[in-house]
């Protein structure tokens, strides 16, 4: 996983559009523009917008051993494993402090959106969710264990869903470990956002 400390680029993935993209490239491994604009119900030419904005902070890059001749690009993730930022690492660049709270303005945003549209009534028949929530007991190198587990097991799931041509629909699985609001006064930063993980 690489870890990056440019707040320019903390911002390029706070755009909903953007950090969607990425979503969809790391859930499907490959994807073209044009398949990006249909997942996201976006014009072809948007797709292919945000897609040479993130080229060039080197979060994506094309695949052309995918591509069905020169003109076809076909993108993927830059690196496989993911975008890893430190907090405090771009707190100290320039511009730091205004990229993370951006971020954390719009990763706030997706988690109330996902958690809104998971409890929200729908009519349409064909939509299955599953919506869970544990509590256990942990010491915090217990949580990172399971953090790990968790982002491994995941991780299974989507070598296993690119290996066949079977018809799959993206699905978002919005994870957050922390200790009960009463006592989130003595926790430190977010070890894990949006996908993206975010060690300190």
């Amino acid at each position: 996983m690489t870890t990056y400390d440019d707040p320019r680029i903390l911002r390029a993935i706070a755009h909903p559009t953007r950090n969607r993209i990425l979503a969809e490239l790391g859930a499907a491994g490959t994807s073209r523009a044009a398949d990006l604009a249909q997942a996201l119900d976006i014009p072809a030419n948007q797709a292919s917008f945000h897609l040479r904005q993130l080229a060039k902070y080197g979060l994506v890059e094309e695949a052309p051993e995918e591509a069905r001749d020169r003109r076809d690009r076909v993108w993927r993730l830059a690196d496989e494993s993911g975008i890893s930022f430190r907090t405090k690492d771009v707190l100290s660049q320039p511009g730091g402090a205004a990229a993370v709270e951006v971020f954390r303005r719009s990763a706030s945003a997706r988690g109330h959106m996902l958690v809104e549209s998971a409890y929200a009534d729908t009519e349409e028949k064909d939509v299955e969710r599953v919506i869970t929530e544990e509590a256990v007991r942990l010491t915090v190198e217990e949580m990172m264990t399971m953090t790990r587990e968790l982002a491994d097991l995941v991780e299974a799931w989507r070598r296993r869903a690119r290996e066949t041509d079977a018809e799959r629909s993206t699905y978002s699985v919005y994870q957050l470990i922390q200790p009960y609001p009463d006592v989130l006064a003595d926790v430190p930063e977010p070890t894990r956002v949006q996908g993206f993980s975010t060690p300190e």
